[in-house]
């Protein structure tokens, strides 16, 4: 069958619910299995949303796609035609088409009465093309402000344009923000028009936003981590499974192109030993939560470069006069090779990461040197969020991310719990 054969099918059963009609198009050849609708009502009822979709038409009065208006030689690549174009096009699609040409085509027909002509029944539909996600940023800190930014300029042609920033939700009053309306949470939740949730509230906060909007129908996108709890984090993904919505979870440390090269460089060797060591400012750890949980993308780096990882133990060293803390957690690798994670803050301490890597065949010293990406990485997070939302991710990908998430927090909730025994906590 023809690449698109089964949404042409899908098209016709949906949106014209059996008209026919005489449309030149890609030939998409007969399926016994795929059963063309009753015909039934006339052609002039076509609706305009799905006479759109026809658009544009190869033919006498537009010989290509480029010279018909609307087409992709026009600028105006995804723009429908105007009703009156629809009209034209109605018009013509009732022009018969030849038993001849019928036959050379071998293209599927249908009839709309059995005593008149067979005419020839072809519609592409791509319906994402046209849905649109109404989107609400919760929570406009830094990440929350690059949020709204870049809903109101999404990367041309890219998933991302199919979200439609409404509102904004904040707990101080700010009015209009970008020339974004500012709504209350409850009016978010409670809106029909929203569909999906961009959640950048405060760590401690995120479960609970996140479960809100999931009961109440919406698809979420949520800042690093889920949860401060890996127990909270497994009924929320449960929670979205049931309600069949998207909940994905940002992880921008996986998108930097410092981290892509990191990867490249890392494929293919045998590791030896390594140590991650992170130290950045200081944090509140009510509002941020524990180190292991705060600190994650370090976590979720260990983990995507050297796949599953198990606790073998975990300190903390505290000076809670100059609020300094060091966290550090020794891993085995499935090969039994150990890692060490070094989270270390503290009021001014620069914000670094350094990494000793030793495979067989020699050691990583340094983060490798990358140019950085014309494009942002909360942009490629919103891509790949809209992605899911259009079900353009493959299933293998969106339950391997899932499952290094939960694993991630798992990890997190062992070192806590390791840390927080008396004989682990120094200071």
């Amino acid at each position: 069958m023809h690449p698109k054969g089964e949404l042409a099918l899908q098209g016709i059963a949906h949106c014209l619910a059996g008209f026919s009609f005489g449309l030149p198009s890609p030939a998409i050849p007969a399926s016994p299995s795929s059963p063309l609708p009753a015909a039934s009502s006339s052609l002039s009822a076509l609706p305009l949303s799905c006479c759109a979709r026809l658009w544009p038409p190869p033919g006498p009065e537009f010989p290509s796609r480029e010279a018909a208006p609307g087409g992709s030689g026009s600028g105006r690549r995804d723009l429908p035609p105007s009703p009156e174009l629809c009209k034209r096009l109605v018009s013509s699609a009732r022009r018969p088409i030849s038993a001849e040409r019928q036959r050379r085509e071998g293209t599927i027909q249908a009839t709309r009465r059995p005593t008149e002509e067979v005419k020839k029944v072809v519609l592409l539909v791509d319906v994402t093309r046209f849905t649109m996600f109404g989107t609400v940023v919760v929570g406009i800190g830094i990440a929350g402000s690059v949020r709204i930014r870049d809903l109101l300029n999404p990367l041309p042609s890219s998933p991302a344009e199919h979200l439609r920033l409404l509102g904004f939700v904040s707990r101080r009053p700010l009015g209009d923000v970008q020339k974004v309306k500012q709504i209350s949470l409850q009016e978010a939740v409670d809106s029909k028009e929203v569909t999906a949730a961009i959640v950048c509230t405060d760590n401690q906060n995120h479960s609970e936003t996140v479960r809100m909007f999931l009961e109440a129908g919406k698809h979420v996108l949520v800042e690093y981590p889920l949860a401060l709890s890996a127990k909270e984090a497994h009924e929320l993904w449960e929670l979205a499974e049931q309600k069949g919505k998207i909940l994905h979870v940002e992880h921008i440390e996986l998108l930097t192109e410092e981290y892509k090269q990191l990867k490249k460089e890392v494929a293919g060797k045998e590791l030896v030993k390594g140590t991650l060591h992170f130290t950045g400012g200081a944090l509140d750890e009510e509002r941020s939560g524990f180190p292991a949980f705060s600190g994650i993308a370090r976590l979720t780096w260990l983990v995507d470069l050297f796949g599953d990882l198990t606790v073998v133990s975990a300190t903390r060293e505290e000076q809670k006069e100059r609020n300094y803390s060091r966290m550090t957690a020794q891993f085995q690798t499935a090969k039994n090779r150990p890692l060490t994670w070094i989270e270390e803050r503290a009021p001014g301490m620069k914000r670094d990461k350094a990494i000793n890597f030793c495979f067989t065949s020699g050691c990583l010293e340094s983060l490798p040197e990358a140019p950085r990406s014309q494009v942002g990485i909360f942009m490629q997070d919103l891509i790949l969020f809209a992605k899911k939302l259009l079900g353009q991710a493959s299933q293998e990908e969106v339950l391997a991310e899932k499952r290094r998430i939960l694993l991630c927090l798992d990890l997190a909730e062992e070192i806590q719990r390791l840390c927080e025994r008396p004989a682990n906590i120094y200071s």
